[in-house]
């Protein structure tokens, strides 16, 4: 385990992606395409949404045990969706969180969606790229990490699927630090060889093989961009994106909002993955500024005094 540094820029990373997308769910008299074409960003404030949320919860869970323990993650979950609901939480989270923080089982809770499938969201997705990061040096255990994370809210194998592929996107950004960023196609192989059989999967195999020079309103059509807030639907896109951009994170995010659909989901796992590698440096200020900040609570203030930076990767 290498611990909390790089996941605290990976966090970093996935709070500026969230913002970021979620600013661009402009109204529709506004001219979206033509201000996107014109790499015009949204006016302040950009307040960060559920994908955030969560990830504070999950990045406080690793730092105080190391790892997680889905059943405890769940309660927290549920706490922290008590303490402020309005932060865009998707229809059957609203039902999950309330059920679990009123003392239902977490397991029964969260298997009994849709009809006893579980949900197959993207809210396990959306969330964990900073445990890729944590865990960056064991593979087989971002899987399993990765696994127990979605399980305290989604039991779907492929909500699983989508948890475990950003994950293990993150987990590689973050080990190749420092050096020449693989092609796209083969990050994405890599990423699916870690997959069981699923749509996430297939999803990442043919986002593999579109052609290099493929436009991300393209890729999007194709692979879908969130729209049906699936992960199938979402990490596909999204793990595409970025692993067109690793060393750029500006222009990852940039790219990543151009597929529209489920922009803040895209955009924060996107912003996740590519800040495993890059950190949050390239960042523009104005972004900073306009971001909502990271409540202390997460453990952001605590990973940062003990050393870890929240605007470069630290070696």
């Amino acid at each position: 385990m290498i611990g909390p540094q790089h996941a605290h820029v990976g966090l970093d990373g996935l709070v500026t992606g969230d913002a970021f997308g979620d600013s661009w769910f402009t109204r529709s008299d506004e001219p979206a395409e033509e201000l996107w074409a014109a790499r015009e960003p949204r006016p302040a404030p950009w307040p960060w949404t559920d994908d955030s949320a969560m990830a504070f919860v999950l990045f406080a869970h690793l730092t105080e045990h190391g790892e997680v323990r889905p059943g405890d993650l769940a309660r927290q979950f549920a706490a922290e969706y008590r303490r402020d609901p309005g932060r865009k939480y998707g229809p059957s989270m609203h039902s999950v969180l309330r059920r679990v923080g009123e003392g239902e089982d977490w397991r029964a809770v969260t298997t009994g969606q849709f009809g006893g499938q579980g949900s197959y969201g993207n809210g396990a997705a959306m969330r964990v790229a900073p445990l890729g990061a944590w865990f960056r040096d064991d593979l087989a255990a971002v899987r399993e990490q990765a696994r127990l994370s979605a399980l305290a809210t989604h039991a779907h194998p492929e909500a699983v699927a989508g948890a475990v592929a950003v994950a293990i996107a993150a987990a590689l950004a973050a080990a190749g630090a420092g050096r020449d960023a693989p092609a796209r196609d083969a990050f994405l192989r890599e990423v699916a060889s870690h997959l069981p059989d699923s749509d996430v999967r297939s999803g990442l195999l043919v986002a593999a093989s579109l052609p290099e020079r493929a436009s991300v309103r393209h890729a999007a059509s194709v692979l879908g961009s969130g729209t049906l807030i699936s992960a199938p639907d979402t990490v596909p896109f999204a793990l595409w994106s970025a692993a067109g951009h690793l060393d750029d994170l500006p222009e990852a995010l940039w790219q990543t909002v151009g597929g529209w659909g489920d922009r803040d989901t895209t955009c924060a796992i996107a912003g996740g993955v590519v800040a495993s590698r890059t950190g949050t440096g390239g960042v523009p200020a104005t972004w900073r500024q306009s971001c909502e900040a990271i409540p202390a609570w997460s453990g952001w203030d605590a990973v940062t005094a003990a050393g870890a930076v929240g605007r470069h990767v630290v070696e």
